[in-house]
């Protein structure tokens, strides 16, 4: 390939990113925390059988709270991604839910090595914890905090509106 080639390629993605890259992680978390919260609308709370082990201060409230916050926090969350609305907000909210999940149910009982702990980076229910996807979601949902929503979301919308279409907004430039 040639070196102009390869710069037009770049240039190309450089342009796109902005919008298709947050796009990408906000409908593939909305997906996820919305099976998460309609799998938990309509399931049994079983939160109580290990209220104990929440961090606080969710330790401090009843089990009840806890999963009704869980779900609504879950369906609203990817609500709020899949639109880019309130982006920044609902990812450090379901961060902070995936934190709480992670320490409580996906991190392992018991660990007495880095192996055994490595054991855990898994999706599964056979033991050692199956802290791999929360800790997926998490790196996913830290940009999403950093940078918002990207150009094709409300918020950004929003923002061009408030502020009239001849002020530019940095990061939201229109591509070049």
């Amino acid at each position: 390939m040639k070196m102009p080639l390869l710069a037009t390629v770049r240039g190309r993605l450089d342009t796109f990113a902005p919008w298709l890259a947050p796009l990408g992680l906000r409908v593939l978390l909305a997906w996820e925390f919305f099976e998460s919260g309609r799998e938990k609308l309509h399931g049994q709370n079983w939160f109580a059988d290990l209220q104990a082990a929440f961090p606080f201060p969710f330790d401090q409230l009843p089990a009840a709270l806890n999963w009704q916050l869980a779900t609504w926090f879950e369906l609203g969350g990817a609500a709020c991604l899949l639109l880019g609305l309130c982006t920044r907000f609902a990812a450090i909210s379901l961060l902070v839910l995936t934190v709480v999940a992670t320490w409580a149910v996906h991190w392992p009982a018991e660990w007495h090595s880095l192996s055994e702990l490595a054991m855990g980076y898994v999706i599964t229910d056979q033991g050692f914890g199956n802290f791999k996807l929360p800790v997926l979601f998490m790196a996913m949902l830290v940009p999403l905090v950093l940078q918002g929503g990207g150009r094709l979301s409300l918020d950004a919308l929003l923002v061009r509106r408030g502020r009239g279409a001849s002020v530019p907004v940095p990061g939201l430039q229109a591509p070049r």
